[in-house]
């Protein structure tokens, strides 16, 4: 199912969602000559997110009309029927709201703890300005999603200034909940100083529930598979001044309060600071590299932490960085473009393992 653009006799154009089916596999797919499926005269009327909900024996669809989620049932993905509208007074507006999912999720430890989950992707309105992905948790009886939380509450899933467009994988290996989300910004995703490419995906992460305070948060940690991915490890200590590789993951186990500097010869460095006290988690990107081709780019991040964190994971490419708490309780991703790898790291307040990212 995507949308499509169709002209309105009045000139202009509006949003429009049809569908498109495959008989053998997904090499290649065949419009439906009925298509649209589903119209409206709303500017921004996109992104649907059709999936089977077996609870009714029917099929839901979420999609984003301006600056609310619209959600609709259907028997055959052909005729739909609008169930209900949510959005309203509910987080952040300071955007137009984008790429929903909606779906059910379970505490790993819990299983009796069933919630659904309404992602909405925003642009503006991130926490630090820019593009970023909010969540609300609630009830779904397949006609109307009901959130939990009081309106005025905005919970983020990462609070970095590149992690948007977050959509997730349906049935993926043992019914876990896998995302994907684009590293970038629309503060500067035209301009970042890069060539054939505007930005990658970031890692996969797999998503569950934890209670904090009374209220209910998605956790958000790697994907087991990224397991695999660790190769030789380099160093093993409290504070360590080696090499690093281009792609690598550094894992820190850390105390009350833990400072993570990693540099280059060029004086180039991204600070990470952990407050136990504070409970929080800051990214200084400021002096990382390049940073002139945008006044939005330069920034200091800051995530709370829910919580304590006993170890960090954190996972470096040519152009990124995404930290975690091991247990999920925060997520944060930035981009960076030093004109050289870090080839340092200093870390206060914690041991730190560092593995090669294999190819």
């Amino acid at each position: 199912m995507y949308t499509a653009s169709r002209p309105t006799p009045f000139g202009g154009d509006v949003q429009a969602q049809c569908i498109a089916f495959s008989n053998d596999g997904g090499k290649t797919f065949t419009k439906y000559e009925g298509n649209p499926v589903l119209t409206a005269e709303d500017k921004d009327f996109r992104d649907p997110r059709p999936f089977w909900n077996e609870d009714i024996k029917t099929w839901n669809l979420i999609l984003a009309a301006g600056q609310e989620m619209r959600i609709y049932s259907s028997k055959d993905l052909k005729k739909w029927k609008y169930e209900s509208s949510f959005g309203k007074e509910y987080g952040n507006h300071g955007g137009v709201w984008e790429c929903p999912d909606l779906f059910e999720l379970r505490n790993g430890e819990n299983e009796k703890m069933r919630k659904w989950v309404l992602i909405c992707n925003i642009n503006p309105g991130g926490p630090f300005g820019g593009s970023a992905t909010q969540y609300f948790v609630g009830r779904f009886d397949g006609h109307k999603f009901t959130c939990e939380s009081k309106p005025e509450i905005t919970k983020w899933l990462d609070y970095g200034k590149d992690h948007y467009a977050t959509v997730s994988f349906y049935n993926a290996p043992d019914n876990r909940r896998t995302v994907l989300a684009w590293m970038s910004n629309w503060q500067y995703a035209n301009q970042v100083p890069t060539k054939q490419f505007r930005s990658a995906n970031s890692i996969a992460r797999d998503l569950g529930l934890f209670e904090y305070k009374g209220e209910t948060y998605v956790s958000v940690v790697p994907s087991k598979e990224m397991l695999a991915a660790r190769g030789q490890k380099i160093v093993n200590g409290k504070s360590v001044n080696r090499k690093l590789l281009e792609a690598c993951e550094i894992v820190i186990d850390v105390k009350k309060q833990a400072e993570i500097v990693l540099s280059n010869a060029k004086g180039e460095q991204v600070t990470m600071k952990y407050d136990g006290l504070k409970q929080t988690f800051t990214m200084d990107r400021t002096k990382s590299g390049d940073v002139n081709f945008s006044d939005a780019f330069p920034c200091v991040t800051e995530a709370p932490t829910y919580g304590t964190i006993k170890q960090l994971r954190i996972f470096i490419d040519r152009c990124s960085i995404e930290a975690f708490d091991a247990e999920g309780k925060m997520a944060m991703t930035n981009l960076v473009f030093p004109s050289e790898p870090y080839n340092n790291i200093k870390v206060k307040g914690g041991k730190a393992t560092i593995y090669v990212i294999k190819n």
